[in-house]
Parts: C-alpha cells; structure tokens; sequence
C-alpha cells in the first residue's frame, strides 16, 4: 500500500507560481512512478508530468513544458510540482498518483492516487 498526501494548492493571481507538495508513504514508495494530473471542471482528468525517485525518467506535457518543474526529495520521499508562469487554464483539481515502474502504465490506471488539490489561477 502507499499512500499520497499533496498540499500546496491556492488562489494565485494569472503569472504567479505555486509549488504543489506530495508525500508518499507506504513500505515500496521506491518502486513506484511518481505523477501529477489535474482535471478542470467538465474536462477529462490528463498528463501532467512524472519522475522516478532516481530521477532518470522524466516527462512533462507539452502544455505545461518550460513552466512546470517537477522533482522529488528521496529523505522526505516527496515529490514537488513547481508552477511558474500559471494561467487561467491552468486551474484544476492536481492530483498526486503512482503507478508500479516495472509493470505499470498510466494507461491502464495509477496504482494509487491522493485526494487533489484544488488550484485556481485568476486573470
């Protein structure tokens, strides 16, 4: 079992930044994908970034490409979603999800998700 816990969403003002916290728990956090999605009302849940916690696989949607930096503390085993440079489109809930490294594809569904958090870019 693994757990996510994220934290850091908010009201942010149209080019401010937030940075997104997720804290992972669980005996095999190690072997797990780390990945952020976000669903905005009315739209489909999608993509936004992932990282291992070697950090060798790394990958961002095109959407969010040069403004989004994902990371990961391996000691906090947390995983960090800087935004920069946001915009009104970018308000979703973000959520925090995990699926196995070997086996697993965000295909066919993560393995674990957290709760969300909520963030809301005003113009």
């Amino acid at each position: 079992q693994v757990q996510l816990v994220e934290s850091g969403g908010g009201l942010v003002q149209a080019g401010g930044s937030l940075r997104l916290s997720c804290a992972a728990s669980g005996r095999t956090v190690s072997a797990y994908l780390m990945g952020w999605f976000r669903q905005a009302p009315g739209k489909e849940r999608e993509f936004v970034s992932h990282i291992t916690w070697s950090g060798g696989r790394l990958a961002y949607a095109d959407s969010v490409k040069d403004r989004f930096t994902i990371s990961r503390d391996n000691a906090k085993s947390t995983v960090y979603l800087q935004m920069n440079s946001l915009k009104p489109e970018d308000t979703a809930v973000y959520y925090c999800a995990a699926v196995a490294v070997y086996g697993g594809s965000w295909a066919r569904g993560a393995d674990y998700w957290g709760q969300g958090t909520q963030v809301t870019v005003s113009s």
